[in-house]
């Protein structure tokens, strides 16, 4: 028969159960064993006598075990209000050992943030078995899922787009995948859905969203990864103030759902320009907590106006965000005119506790406008059309005006758990340099691969 959940046996006194699990902890009172018994919902203690005893005196932290057995109130005095099941036991009638367990790197039945963060990545599948973690991953479920039923319930279609893609700018380098079947090209996996996305309306889907993987090839940074999460959105028919509207609609539904122990500190959301924000706090991602030390303060704001470019290193015109971006409407037509210096964007941030949470804008939908910015950020017409043709092609065709945000998922869930990182909130994260640990990555490969695909490795001193 089939295992219940631990915590399912308080409703079950006097009943047998199945249960299977981890052994968390084990204790030895002489005639009586004592186990707790962990799966994905709790603690269960079992206790063990009689015939079962000998064989109870095998099992060690981690065994992996499956019990039949009577759920019985736990003596008076012996109840634990610290676990939902601290009023009963399982008085085990039979006892199988699934796997045996060699003892962990770290102490799976404690907090390991004060363990080596290499050796929490290199053991990853063991400290997901831990309290915290465990509440973390099952946080980010429950955020993931809401968002997902909420923009359904709004008319919302969710929509994959491909990971193998074209080379495109997007703010940061693109990892490289070389096509076997057409040597000496490349796919790029995609640093965001942007150009799907908005192809989509195109389209005529209207309302899309996506849970989406973006990939970038960044410099080392703390806070980081090669691979991210975010929820990728995008509307047509709409004004800047319908998409922020939506999402601040979602955001307060969401924290009053998952985390209604968290307080909004101002709703509706402050909105500032992107000159105030610098000029009052030095920033454009203020923290506007009353108290920053209180994680279970939620201060949200977006910032609005930013200028659209900004001179790089070598003092050639970059986009401050997204070069697919529309100008504001005044600004147009000095953008148009050359004027470059002072055009404002359509961009909108959202920003939570002094972390940039997200940011979009409405997007250009107008051929001239878009090709007008390909040249500024110094395109040729060659090179606009080698890198971009397909979308202006696509316009031609009746596009609708359209605009939409992605947040980064990884930091939302960051911030509604209390943590400092988002390799918390990873099942399986890199460090800041790229590399994953368990599983030995990024490693060579086998020369026959490389032959295939029609590479050499140049070794760099």
């Amino acid at each position: 028969m089939m295992k219940i959940a631990n915590t399912e046996t308080v409703k079950m006194e006097g009943k047998k159960v199945n249960l299977a699990g981890w052994v968390h902890a084990r204790r030895d009172h002489g005639q009586l064993i004592f186990i707790d018994l962990r799966d994905r919902s709790g603690l269960v203690q079992v206790v063990f006598s009689g015939d079962l005893h000998a064989q109870a005196e095998k099992l060690r932290p981690e065994y992996v075990v499956a019990i039949s057995g009577k759920v019985q109130k736990r003596p008076a005095g012996m109840e634990n209000l610290k676990i939902a099941t601290g009023k009963i036991e399982i008085a085990a009638e039979s006892l199988e050992i699934l796997a045996e367990a060699q003892t962990p790197p770290f102490d799976l039945t404690l907090d390991t943030k004060k363990i080596s963060e290499d050796r929490r990545m290199e053991y990853r599948y063991l400290d997901l078995r831990t309290e915290r973690m465990k509440k973390i991953i099952e946080l980010r479920h429950r955020t993931l899922k809401f968002i997902r039923d909420w923009l359904d319930n709004k008319g919302f279609w969710e929509i994959e787009t491909p990971n193998l893609t074209k080379s495109t700018p997007e703010g940061a380098r693109d990892y490289l995948v070389p096509s076997r079947q057409q040597p000496g090209k490349f796919y790029a996996l995609p640093q965001s859905p942007q150009q799907f996305k908005q192809l989509l309306m195109v389209a005529g889907v209207e309302k899309y969203f996506q849970i989406a993987r973006c990939f970038r090839d960044e410099d080392p940074r703390g806070d980081r990864q090669p691979e991210h999460t975010q929820l990728d959105l995008e509307m047509s028919f709409v004004e800047q103030k319908d998409v922020m509207k939506l999402n601040e609609e979602l955001l307060i539904a969401l924290v009053k759902e998952i985390v209604p122990d968290k307080k909004i500190a101002q709703i509706p959301f402050p909105v500032m320009t992107y000159e105030e924000s610098i000029k009052k706090y030095q920033t454009d991602r203020p923290d506007l907590r009353q108290n920053k030390n209180d994680q279970n303060e939620l201060a949200f704001c977006w910032i609005i106006d930013f200028p659209f470019f900004e001179k790089d290193k070598e003092g050639k015109w970059t986009f401050t965000h997204n070069p697919f971006s529309d100008p504001m409407p005044e600004d147009k037509e000095k953008f148009l005119q050359g004027k470059i210096e002072n055009v404002r964007t359509t961009q909108y941030d959202i920003v939570l506790n002094g972390n940039e949470l997200g940011g979009g804008s409405l997007r250009s939908h107008e051929v001239q406008i878009l090709e007008k910015v390909f040249e500024v950020l110094g395109y040729t017409k060659k090179e606009i059309q080698d890198r971009f043709g397909h979308m202006l092609k696509a316009f031609e065709f009746g596009v609708p005006p359209h605009g939409g945000i992605a947040w980064g998922l990884d930091r939302l869930v960051m911030i509604l758990a209390g943590e400092d990182s988002i390799r918390e909130t990873i099942a399986f994260p890199k460090t800041g340099d790229g590399r994953d640990l368990m599983m030995g990555a990024p490693s060579e490969v086998d020369p026959k691969q490389l032959k295939e695909l029609g590479l050499k490795i140049d070794k760099q001193k």
